[in-house]
């Protein structure tokens, strides 16, 4: 933990000012052990390992937990970089551009394995903070420790320890996967300061149906259940399945006539959104739909309800590839 972090941080239990202390180990640029101490209700929480933890998993509700320790081990062992994650980023935030990011105080909320951190902290924001929930916090500082300007803590995206100084927040692919994703999304809106803005992509219930009615009850009932390690190999049978429908039939289709037998290809936009990736980002987005005990697909009409909700301005909500929703607004 860089120590100009603290003037972001607040107290999650009381809203009040945290200090630094029992510093025991450092590199010159992180507190790597201490603690930060609440001076209003004595609140203690640990930096282990460089990372100030404001949540403890034992703490949490089962499927809350058991969601965070399915996504840590998930991140910790997917941690391959794509030189694709730019544009598949942007398209997860459009209308935002690499520009938008300048001099700007950013939040992530849900930070993974720290694969948008870097790509914000190399965008020029002034700072970027990224939060997540899971052990997925030790490859993301691992990956972003060399990088001045980037952050990462552990804590619970509804209990946010930060100011309400942020200039930009936003969540891609998270709050769907949290028992009240509307909850959430108010949780990362609430710490975006007057006139800045706001960015969120969710899965929609419209045109995954067949999801909901076939792979949900799968993932609930026998897949989000077993060990992830097994899980990681009991996957690979639906990965090979999808790789070789994008490489052999969705994206030569797609070359014919101009897209115009392609069109018609069942699951056509995503499928070929996902065609450019290799095996192992293609494995990682099958056990991702497969991993987490909690997934909702959230209809449009709510998700619009969602900007409405915090009295947003200038916003944006669109049909990100026929399978989902993006949102961006002014807080």
């Amino acid at each position: 933990m860089r120590q100009r972090l603290l003037q972001y941080l607040t107290c999650p239990a009381c809203g009040g000012s945290l200090e630094l202390s029992g510093v025991t180990a450092g590199d010159g640029s992180h507190v790597l052990e201490g603690e930060l101490n609440c001076g209003n209700c004595e609140a203690r929480f640990p930096i282990t390992r460089g990372i100030p933890r404001f949540a403890a998993l034992e703490k949490l509700d089962a499927d809350k937990a058991a969601t965070a320790a399915n996504f840590g081990w998930q991140w910790q062992h997917f941690t391959q970089e794509d030189q694709r994650y730019a544009d598949q980023f942007l398209g997860w935030i459009s209308p935002v551009t690499p520009e938008f990011f300048n001099e700007k105080i950013v939040l992530e909320g849900g930070c993974g394995k720290g694969r948008h951190t870097q790509l914000v902290a190399a965008w020029g924001a002034k700072e970027v903070i990224g939060v997540d929930l899971s052990a997925a916090v030790e490859t993301a500082f691992a990956a972003t420790r060399g990088l001045d300007n980037a952050h990462i803590i552990q804590a619970d995206i509804y209990h946010l320890p930060i100011q309400k100084k942020i200039d930009y927040a936003f969540s891609v692919g998270v709050l769907h996967h949290l028992p009240d994703a509307h909850r959430g999304f108010l949780s990362l809106a609430s710490k975006v300061k007057p006139g800045g803005h706001l960015s969120a992509w969710v899965y929609g219930a419209e045109a995954n149906e067949w999801i909901t009615g076939l792979v949900s009850p799968m993932r609930e009932r026998l897949t989000s259940r077993i060990h992830p390690r097994a899980l990681l190999h009991l996957s690979r049978l639906p990965t090979a399945l999808v790789y070789l429908a994008t490489k052999l039939i969705y994206r030569p289709l797609n070359r014919v006539a101009g897209g115009a037998v392609g069109r018609h290809l069942f699951y056509n936009d995503y499928l070929m959104a996902i065609s450019g990736f290799g095996w192992k980002e293609q494995h990682t987005i099958v056990f991702d739909h497969l991993v987490a005990p909690t997934a909702h697909y959230i209809p449009g009409r709510e998700f619009e309800q969602w900007w409405r909700d915090i009295e947003a301005t200038e916003v944006s909500i669109q049909w990100h590839n026929k399978n989902s929703w993006r949102g961006f607004g002014r807080v």
